[in-house]
């Protein structure tokens, strides 16, 4: 995805607000070898950018006065009730060294799942992103969570995802959980209910004699 910006040379809260006034963002590029940048850019166009999942987890070429060069988003700040973005801070990246980055995960395979499809479990998820450890060429757009096998009782580790190559994910030696598997209080599941059905009614009771 590209970004394009400008420089900007003037700083302060008052050339801030000015420039958010003129429809603009300010930023900041830092990282690797060279200085920070301070840099303006399109703030309707970064809004709608922000929109996207790619753009928080993707290599971004940025563009300033026709040159360009690779950089992660690495926060933003957003207005409190305005669609204004306040801020940007944009990471520059070294092809040779890792990175660490969040990742969104993408959830599938529920509704096959024995959990769902045979008890008609509800399936949360835990962890809706997680931090990993790659190249800049091997960074992933999003990981998959496959919930294909996961019944009731039972939960999706983050040792138990199939990451992409290049990529580990950083967990301070512990193993979160990413899914669980619960049926709601008070619902029946598809095989209780058939062995309900089938069971054969019980008789009613007699009557004492007088």
């Amino acid at each position: 995805m590209k970004v394009i910006a400008f420089n900007r040379n003037l700083q302060g809260s008052g050339a801030s607000r000015r420039l958010r006034i003129a429809g603009q963002t300010p930023g900041i590029i830092y990282g690797g070898a060279e200085a920070p940048v301070m840099i303006q850019l399109d703030g309707n166009a970064l809004y709608h950018a922000l929109k996207k999942e790619a753009f928080h987890g993707s290599i971004l070429d940025m563009e300033i006065d026709g040159k360009t060069q690779p950089v992660l988003l690495r926060d933003f700040q957003m207005h409190a009730f305005k669609q204004l973005v306040l801020h940007a801070d944009f990471q520059r990246v070294d092809a040779n060294s890792k990175l660490h980055k969040k990742i969104a995960l993408h959830f599938v395979n529920a509704d096959v799942s024995p959990a769902v499809k045979l008890h008609g479990a509800i399936v949360s998820h835990v962890l809706q992103e997680l931090e990993v450890s790659c190249l800049a060429t091997d960074l992933p757009e999003f990981i998959t969570v496959d919930l294909t096998t996961i019944d009731v009782g039972h939960s999706i580790h983050v040792a138990d995802l199939v990451l992409p190559k290049g990529v580990t994910a950083i967990t301070h030696g512990k193993n979160p959980t990413v899914a669980t598997a619960a049926v709601p209080a008070g619902h029946v599941s598809a095989d209780a209910a058939a062995t309900a059905e089938a069971a054969p009614a019980a008789p009613a009771a007699k009557g004492k004699k007088k």
